[in-house]
């Protein structure tokens, strides 16, 4: 198992406490993390910089969580996505994977939980780039 350093990830979620909260704790431990309030945000984000990992949000207003997969995925196929559903049912997560995604992750969800499913979604992307 890779460590987390040198990660990059954006969280993309509309509720503010949610997204800053989680944004901090990684800062905390050394993780590059950036957040975005919604889809759209997400996508200029992606225009000019880089991630590793995303965080993304299932139902948020404005394009939701799986048009937004689908966008990252046709620019940038490289980045791991995590769906995070709160409200909706477990099929959105599963539809995420359908798109591309890496996993789902039920909210509201631990720490650890996020942390370990980050780790794991990061590994995949640093074995993906060495079979390129």
């Amino acid at each position: 198992m890779n460590s987390m350093k040198g990660l990059r990830i954006l969280i993309v979620d509309d509720e503010d406490d949610f997204r800053e909260t989680i944004v901090k704790r990684l800062i905390n431990r050394n993780i590059y993390a950036e957040g975005a309030e919604n889809g759209i945000k997400a996508l200029e984000i992606l225009e000019n910089k880089d991630f590793d990992v995303i965080l993304l949000d299932i139902k948020m207003p404005g394009i939701d969580g799986i048009e937004t997969l689908k966008q990252i995925k046709l620019k940038k196929p490289e980045i791991e996505v995590i769906m995070l559903t709160g409200h909706v049912s477990v099929e959105f997560g599963i539809a995420g994977m359908q798109f591309g995604a890496f996993d789902y992750v039920m909210k509201p969800a631990s720490m650890p939980e996020l942390l370990d499913k980050i780790r794991q979604a990061y590994d995949k992307k640093i074995e993906d780039e060495k079979t390129v």
